[in-house]
Parts: structure tokens; sequence; C-alpha cells
């Protein structure tokens, strides 16, 4: 692995953890009395499933790559361009509601955790298309996902929720250019 590899999978994961990050301090918001233990129990399983889903889309990102090979590069453009808008469209649109709940029951952090991993599982898909390597890219999002996802609780006890779906617009620009690189290198090669 390279260092430009290395980057554009630190790149993909900041990315990825934008949607982590503000259901995080969406967490720190309603639950203000959140302590260390506990915070580091949710993003861990934040953590778990943003790394598991990348290895899951890779699966099967792999076995169909002998049936796309030729226009590979453009199926995981519109992959990351299709979440990168959707995630644009979602940071737009501000939602200042905020439902009771207990962030720490098992039940609920495994429902956050999989609505904030679906994007990785389709990074995931596009990962198994162009051949990446994908031990290396789980790691890093996994951690990057670790430590958004501690820094929004704790930012989440003094930045308002509002504030925190600006990140999920800078998520999706980042995702589109990854998707224009990918494109860019196939088209160039």
């Amino acid at each position: 692995m390279d260092f430009l590899q290395f980057s554009t999978f630190c790149m993909i994961a900041v990315g990825l953890s934008f949607d982590t990050f503000a259901a995080s301090v969406s967490l720190g918001v309603m639950r203000k009395e959140i302590r260390f233990l506990p915070a580091t129990r949710v993003a861990f399983v934040l953590a778990f499933f943003q790394a598991l889903f990348p290895l899951v889309g890779w699966y099967v990102g792999s076995s169909l790559k002998d049936l796309i090979a030729g226009f590979d590069h453009w199926v995981a453009f519109g992959l990351l361009a299709f979440i990168g808008v959707r995630m644009i469209l979602e940071g737009i649109r501000k939602s200042e509601e905020t439902l009771p709940f207990d962030p720490f029951r098992l039940k609920m952090v495994i429902g956050i955790s999989i609505a904030t991993s679906i994007d990785a599982l389709v990074v995931g898909l596009s990962f198994g298309l162009v051949n990446t390597f994908v031990i290396f890219a789980v790691v890093i999002i996994g951690a990057v996902t670790f430590v958004a996802a501690m820094l929004g609780m704790l930012f989440g006890k003094k930045i308002p929720a509002g504030k925190s779906y600006r990140s999920i617009v800078v998520g999706g620009v980042i995702l589109i250019l990854i998707g224009l690189k990918i494109l860019i290198e196939h088209l160039s090669a």
C-alpha cells in the first residue's frame, strides 16, 4: 500500500464517519451526562458496524467483478456519487426535532450503527469492484469512526445538534471527490 492509497482510505474513512459524528453529537446533546466508559462502548459498536459493512460490501463487489470489469469504475463512481449527493441533501435539510430515547440501550445503539453504516456497505461494494486491499481500509474506517464517535459525544455536550448537519455535507463532498478520483484514474489509464 502506497501513500496515495493510504490517504485515499483516510479520506474515505473521514467521509464515512461524518454520519456517525453527527449521530454522536446528537447523543451528546441528548445525554449531557455521558461518561467515558459508556461512551467508549457506544463508539465501539458504531465503529464495529462501520468497519464490518465495507467488508461485506467488498465481498459482494469482488464476486461481481468479472461480470462488470469493463465498466466497474463507472459503477464505483456512481455509487459514491449517489451516497455523496444523498449525504449533502441530508445535511442541507436541518432537522431540529430530537426524539427522546436512551442512546445507551444496545438495541438503540445497534440501530444507529446500522443506519449510519449503510453508506459504508456501498463503499465496500466499490472497493470490491476496483480490487482494493480491504483489510487496511476496514481498519482505518473503524479507527476513524471510533474517534469521530467519541469526539462527537464529547462535543455534543456543547455544540447544538443543528450545526452537526454541516459535517454531513462535507462528508458527502469528500465521497463524491473520491468517486471522481476513481473515475479519472480508470479513464486515464
